[in-house]
């Protein structure tokens, strides 16, 4: 098949607010190839889980998505309707959330969960059960047939994210929506979980939409990465490039932030001075221009669109070469 597995256009999702519409997604386009990764990353609040959950249309009433088209194998799902979504759902594209505790029934036991997604794949209990403890014992779950018996609250932080993991799994899917799945777990835990992630998308040629704040896990982990802001992506390019020549003032504020490890003891953390808009109305400018160190007059004049240059996407006016440093 040729085209991309996932294509999205002009996707918006609005949540009811005083005075008018919060616009937590406003036209968001990307598109992943199979086998791909991509990265949306960005602050707390910019639309990266409404992103991911309206591709099920599981954004949280009264929110809804409002507009744009949703394309899955070259099938227009948003035609389709709730039967169309229910026939991918777990099936198809699988989804991980930030909190595995939230994912996770605490009245049923692991085993219970795991085998009810091979259940509705047409396996037989027995096949189910056995699926289920040889997918656990995949993501490094120790005594896998045992914890099959556990329940929720038994498991570790760690071990529940991978039970987790192996429920997204069992249903086979070519797409995986991760929505910061490691934001909860300590580091070393964080870290064999990423190296797991990356094992099993090279084994089941998965593409993966792995959401996160944490830009040394996107470079690590990427193929490319979308930088959101303000419910818009501002910036999209191979993680590469774009970490060696960040193309948007908020990308490279962004990266920024970061700790250096050359820093002289004691220095401390650069911040992006600000807020983000309240994205009650269509923006009347470039919505980083407020907290913008490299703002212009022209920025204030209305929204740059997302224009293709130099292998990236990018919505700013300003020159490509002004930006960042290196040369990507």
């Amino acid at each position: 098949m040729t085209g991309p597995l996932l294509d999205v256009a002009d996707l918006a999702v609005r949540f009811p607010a005083p005075g008018g519409a919060v616009r937590a997604v406003d036209g968001v386009s990307f598109a992943i190839a199979r086998g791909e990764v991509l990265g949306l990353v960005g602050e707390s609040g910019c639309g990266k889980s409404a992103t991911a959950l309206a591709l099920l249309d599981l954004v949280p009433p009264p929110g809804a998505r409002s507009a744009g088209r949703i394309a899955f194998a070259g099938q227009d799902v948003t035609a389709g309707g709730a039967r169309a979504l229910r026939a991918l759902r777990g099936r198809r594209i699988a989804m991980v959330f930030q909190d595995p505790m939230t994912g996770l029934n605490p009245y049923l036991r692991v085993g219970a969960q795991l085998a009810e997604t091979a259940r509705l794949r047409g396996a037989s209990r027995r096949e189910a059960r056995r699926s289920a403890a040889a997918l656990l014992e995949r993501v490094g779950i120790d005594d896998a047939v045992r914890r099959l018996d556990a329940w929720p609250h038994e498991l570790s932080g760690g071990q529940r994210q991978r039970a987790m993991l192996a429920m997204a799994l069992l249903g086979e899917p070519e797409l995986l929506l991760a929505d910061e799945p490691t934001t909860a777990l300590d580091v070393t835990t964080q870290a064999q979980i990423l190296l797991l992630l990356r094992e099993l998308q090279r084994e089941r040629g998965l593409a993966i939409l792995f959401i996160t704040h944490d830009l040394a896990v996107a470079a690590g982990l990427c193929d490319r990465v979308a930088v959101m802001y303000a419910g818009r992506i501002v910036e999209e390019a191979p993680a590469g490039a774009l970490f060696a020549r960040p193309g948007h003032p908020y990308t490279e504020a962004l990266l920024g932030c970061l700790p250096r490890l050359d820093a002289p003891l004691g220095t401390r953390l650069a911040t992006i001075e600000g807020l983000p808009p309240r994205l009650l109305a269509p923006a009347a400018e470039c919505t980083f221009a407020p907290r913008c160190a490299r703002a212009l007059p022209a920025c204030r004049a209305g929204e740059p669109a997302l224009a293709a240059e130099d292998g990236r996407r990018r919505r700013c006016i300003l020159p490509l070469a002004a930006l960042g440093g290196g040369d990507g």
